[in-house]
């Protein structure tokens, strides 16, 4: 959709008024949301305003948003979570940015989410996925499954949240700004503690270049100036090359694309002919599932995973149950009574 145009500015057209993505990014900043969030509210606001011709969204209101969310679920058929995730962030857009009183947007009407079970791996599959993987893919694959990370925790972890002594990962700013500690398997210590042998070693490359800084959380760059350089700041899993940061312009390592993970899943979900759709979460879903087949309490699980609510966690009961409520067929009564019936 290109830059947002010049028209994206405050409807008093002042000269000195500051454009729309800067009061957008001032207002989503100040509240500490994470830069994934920022980037999804922004493509929907600016697609919001492309549909209506690119006006302001001062001058719009609640026709033309009902109407937007009515175009996205109608022509474009997006899923409900994606409906209701354009519907946040003009919710933003209009309360956090505008600072709009609208009381409209309280009688909008949520697209309601269908229930629907996570996809699982059986433990001999979760075997002949990992089988796939090598290096730094099946490390972080046996993370997000002994762990039960999700992709985006496991790959901005640091090396100072790995407890090696204590076999547990502290999981910082996870899903809700919340953290957490889960465990460290204890199959994964010594690949892991190689693996950090070689990202120290690229570190001390970095220094001895002049680099080596990592990005920091919030404003601990400010109050720590040289916390970036050391080692345990560092990405658990850095990327192979150096960037520069899109904000900053400042050269540094980062961790790993997500994509590159996802890719290695796709690749060796082929390879091990599972025909189940796996993706890096569901890694995490058989986690869980696989715990509570071992007998450990839904409690437990729920802090593991970092749930909010048990009732969350509730979902992956349904693994327990091994199929149809745990009710045995009548065509299975039948050919046992028919096998019986043919011995005597």
């Amino acid at each position: 959709m290109g830059q947002a145009p010049d028209s994206l500015r405050d409807s008093s057209n002042a000269s000195n008024a500051p454009r729309l993505i800067e009061r957008f990014r001032a207002a989503i900043r100040s509240r500490h949301y994470s830069r994934r969030t920022e980037k999804t509210y922004w493509f929907w606001i600016r697609y919001f305003i492309f549909h209506n011709n690119k006006r302001h969204p001062a001058e719009m209101g609640a026709p033309e948003v009902t109407a937007f969310l009515s175009w996205l679920a109608t022509d474009r058929n997006v899923a409900a979570a994606t409906q209701n995730q354009a519907l946040a962030a003009l919710l933003f857009l209009y309360k956090a940015v505008l600072e709009r009183d609208l009381p409209w947007f309280d009688d909008l009407v949520r697209a309601k989410r269908p229930v629907r079970l996570p996809v699982v791996l059986s433990e001999a599959e979760v075997r002949k996925l990992l089988e796939q993987l090598d290096g730094v893919t099946w490390l972080m694959a046996s993370l997000l499954y002994g762990a039960g990370l999700r992709l985006q925790e496991c790959l901005t972890l640091r090396v100072k949240d790995v407890d090696f002594a204590y076999r547990q990962i502290l999981v910082r700013n996870g899903k809700g700004a919340k953290d957490r500690v889960t465990m460290l398997p204890e199959s994964a210590v010594q690949p892991l503690q190689a693996h950090l042998g070689k990202v120290r070693t690229l570190h001390r490359r970095d220094l001895a270049e002049g680099y080596g800084e990592v990005w920091l959380p919030h404003a601990l760059s400010r109050k720590y100036p040289r916390a970036g350089y050391e080692w345990g700041w560092q990405f658990l899993f850095p990327s192979k090359n150096r960037s520069a940061d899109p904000e900053s312009g400042v050269i540094r390592r980062h961790h790993l694309y997500p994509d590159t993970m996802s890719r290695a899943i796709k690749r060796a979900t082929r390879a091990a002919g599972i025909i189940k759709p796996v993706s890096c979460h569901t890694l995490r879903h058989s986690f869980a599932s696989h715990l509570l087949q071992a007998g450990y309490d839904i409690r437990t699980v729920q802090e593991l995973l970092g749930h909010s609510d048990v009732s969350t966690t509730m979902i992956y009961t349904h693994v327990l149950n091994k199929g149809g409520r745990g009710v045995k067929s009548p065509l299975d009564r039948a050919e046992q009574r028919l096998a019986e019936y043919r011995a005597a």
